[in-house]
């Protein structure tokens, strides 16, 4: 799903002629001749194999179709497979330019946006990418077979007009200077894809069909199970086109998997792969050595980036009975001990999350601004009265606080909520233990919970966890069917419709929505609409930064951490790469798109 939030990344000039590409808040970095984006090496050779190690927690796959709700894709094919209209530069926030689309016309009123196609777009079975592609896709993503988050994405798109053969308008139901973006960054595929004997089968049985595409790599060799190589297709109709120059570089992209986290690092160590993105800081600092990095071989970086911090947290479900009280929710966060996990646990590696827009201009500080609090003002029954104040700052146990004073006032906040403590436990008026689950794919999340635990068990709390394979736990989270889980949320910087679904009322009774916490709020939703539809930068920073204030200050989320770098590992005597890394590169993404074998 990474190419949805392309959508908060990309693109026009001036609304009243059509332009090469389009830009949220002023003018495009690169103008329309350009011929490159400048952290490429438009010279750089083309060959050889990039090999590295699936970036999904599933450890298989069972379907090529990306885009429906069930089963599991393989890594990085969307990104490969399928173009887009417009695609976005990774030295440049709220910006995208023509891919698919030689040129965009948004209307002076904002209502829609004219996309018309450049005729040398074809798919990878040779045929033309047409206006009717574009339709199909648009219609297919929004019907019934494909995930919610699409249809959240694209509430505010009022449909999709096929003008002639190659060119396309959207049409919106209220103006909003995402939109063009965001209908911009949809993937493209063919109307063939899938049709057998001349009938097209309904998208939910488009399965192991091989995709029909119009991106740089189609499907090469396949183990189940073990692999997937994707193989540059020769014949790739935007090999010369300013957007990918220097761009899609190796002939064929392995991409490994690995039953756990063990066998992934020993593989590494024993050259079965080039390249490898570590998300454990005991791993980068304690095991991330041997004979191949004393040679040089295997080269251990940091790379240094400017993307948002994400809001990487723990998610309270407030559809359980236990946590729809706010003043619970707070408690369990006054429990978790993060300076003492970094310490301990982490090498001093992370910072902590602290709200939605962390290293981005939405980010909240201080008090409410005069225009925050024209926002909130009209919804104050519906916001905690604490929003109106500081802004909310995760709890801390160094310097002046302390975990013994964090622990007394959760037990103040639990026992102003009804839970006090009876025969030996944290009972409710019905005489109910506070018993609470986590639940998590992944064994490790054991060792990150067990500190967390130890400390609710201080003040009466029990939780435990609940570890279950990939596909049980997709299908739980589905149904929302948990108390407590761990969610990594991506950051941007220009917020937009997506944001309904993660917190949107309407998306909380939507099964297989982002909304996990279940937040059904009208201030959430007036606040999110406040946001989208932000004709300034100087609308949009109020809204982002008074809906940070009120997630925050409801507790929905327990903030975790995040690194301000990539640590990434690769193979030195194969791989090559541009001098450095853009800002808003995605760690291993970058290598994908821009490095070369040597």
């Amino acid at each position: 799903m990474r190419r949805l939030f392309f959508l908060c990344l990309s693109v026009v000039c001036n609304p009243l002629w059509a332009a090469h590409g389009y830009a949220l808040w002023g003018d495009l970095k690169y103008g329309a001749n350009f011929s490159h984006f400048n952290y490429v090496n438009p010279n750089a050779p083309k060959g050889g194999e990039l090999r590295l190690v699936s970036n999904l927690r599933v450890s298989t796959f069972d379907k090529y179709n990306p885009f429906t709700i069930k089963g599991s894709a393989p890594a990085y094919l969307a990104d490969l497979m399928f173009d887009s209209l417009l695609t976005g530069a990774l030295d440049e926030t709220g910006a995208g330019y023509g891919l698919l689309a030689r040129d965009v016309d948004v209307a002076p009123d904002g209502l829609s946006a004219t996309f018309r196609l450049a005729p040398e777009a074809r798919f990878h079975n040779g045929d033309p990418v047409l206006a009717q592609d574009v339709k199909y896709s648009f219609d297919t993503l929004m019907g019934p077979y494909t995930s919610p988050a699409y249809k959240s994405l694209l509430e505010d798109v009022a449909g999709l007009e096929v003008l002639d053969e190659r060119t396309v308008r959207y049409r919106f139901k209220k103006p909003n200077r995402e939109l063009p973006l965001t209908v911009g960054g949809l993937p493209v595929f063919s109307r063939a894809w899938g049709r057998v004997n001349g009938k097209l089968k309904s998208f939910d049985q488009i399965v192991t069909d091989i995709p029909i595409g119009s991106g740089p790599y189609k499907i090469g060799p396949v183990r189940f199970g073990k692999d997937i190589t994707y193989v540059r297709d020769p014949n790739y109709w935007a090999r010369d086109l300013n957007v990918k120059r220097g761009s899609n570089n190796f002939d064929r992209i392995t991409v490994k998997i690995y039953k756990d986290g063990t066998a992934r690092l020993e593989a590494l160590k024993a050259g079965e792969f080039d390249l490898m993105r570590f998300f454990s800081a005991g791993d980068w600092a304690r095991r991330v050595n041997g004979k191949r990095f004393d040679t040089g071989e295997l080269v251990k970086a940091e790379f240094k980036h400017r993307l948002p911090t994400g809001f990487q947290s723990y998610v309270l479900n407030t559809r359980r009975d236990k946590l729809k009280d706010i003043r619970v929710r707070q408690a369990l966060g006054l429990a978790l001990d993060f300076e003492w996990m970094n310490r301990q646990m982490f090498y001093n590696a992370y910072q902590r999350v602290n709200g939605l827009f962390g290293n981005t201009d939405c980010q909240a500080s201080g008090m409410p601004s005069v225009q925050e609090l024209a926002l909130m003002t009209p919804w104050r029954q519906d916001i905690p009265p604490a929003a109106f104040g500081l802004m909310a700052v995760a709890p801390r146990t160094d310097g002046d606080s302390s975990l013994r004073a964090n622990l007394r006032q959760a037990q103040s906040l639990l026992k102003a909520a009804g839970w006090e403590v009876r025969d030996g436990a944290l009972r409710n008026a019905q005489g109910q233990a506070f018993e609470i689950e986590y639940l998590d794919s992944n064994e490790s999340g054991a060792r990150m919970a067990s500190p967390w635990a130890r400390n609710l068990e201080k003040i009466g709390i029990s939780l435990s966890f609940r570890p279950v394979d990939f596909a049980l736990y997709q299908q739980r989270l589905q149904k929302f069917e948990f108390d407590i889980t761990s969610i990594a949320y991506g950051g941007t910087h220009n917020p937009g419709q997506e944001y309904a679904d993660m917190f949107g009322s309407k998306a909380a009774d939507q099964e297989d929505s982002g909304n996990f916490a279940g937040v059904k709020n009208p201030a959430v939703d007036a606040l999110i609409s406040a946001m989208t539809s932000a004709r300034s930068k100087a609308e949009l920073l109020p809204a982002c930064r008074a809906l940070d204030r009120v997630i925050s200050h409801s507790h929905f989320l327990i903030p975790q951490w995040s690194a301000g770098t990539h640590r990434m590992v690769y193979n030195s005597w194969r791989l090559a790469k541009p001098e450095s890394m853009p800002p808003y590169a995605a760690g291993e993404g970058w290598a994908i798109d821009t490095w070369w074998a040597k």
